[in-house]
């Protein structure tokens, strides 16, 4: 797994439209992991990924219409059983965190990376997911030299009044060591 021209090589990559160019001051020094599921809490569906790509079939289910005018994306996006899809190339800037602050600084798209752990805040995250986020992650890390194990947050840290995701089921302290 390696990164080439700011996209993993050799995993999925669906082209995001949600997305456009960093601030040229700006520099990648920041990974944000956030959890998501759509419908909320239900797992093992592709509705994630056709959310990123503005395909969403809105009447597959109720919640869809409340969501349905969103323009949304990530970096990556872990599903439970462990695959990573890449939806924007990580020099662009994806439409992950909104209103944030991290540092004394506004708008954290405009310097991260934002990984989506398929989830929720309540449920527990998988070991697959835990070994592909640290493998990702330790290659970002590689790659962009401002990141490293100190400059990762949760969604929940940029965003606090608004956000609570990865919850208080994501385990930190195991995933920080594994790096």
């Amino acid at each position: 797994m390696d990164i080439e021209n700011h996209i993993f090589k050799d995993l999925k990559f669906l082209k995001s439209p949600n997305f456009n160019e960093r601030p040229d001051d700006k520099e990648i020094s920041l990974v944000i992991i956030h959890s998501i599921s759509l419908p909320p809490k239900c797992y093992g569906n592709n509705y994630v990924e056709d959310f990123f790509l503005n395909k969403l079939c809105i009447d597959d289910h109720s919640y869809f219409k409340e969501i349905q005018n969103l323009k949304v994306s990530s970096h990556l996006y872990i599903k439970r059983d462990g695959e990573l899809i890449q939806f924007v190339p990580f020099d662009k800037r994806a439409w992950h965190a909104g209103k944030s602050t991290y540092k004394g600084i506004d708008d954290c798209n405009n310097f991260s990376i934002g990984i989506e752990l398929e989830g929720s805040d309540d449920d527990c995250y998988s070991d697959k997911q835990y070994k592909m986020l640290t493998m990702a992650v330790q290659k970002i890390i590689d790659h962009y030299p401002l990141i490293d194990k100190h400059s990762i947050a949760g969604h929940s840290d940029v965003s606090p009044l608004r956000k609570t995701d990865p919850g208080k089921k994501f385990d930190w302290e195991r995933f920080l060591n594994a790096l």
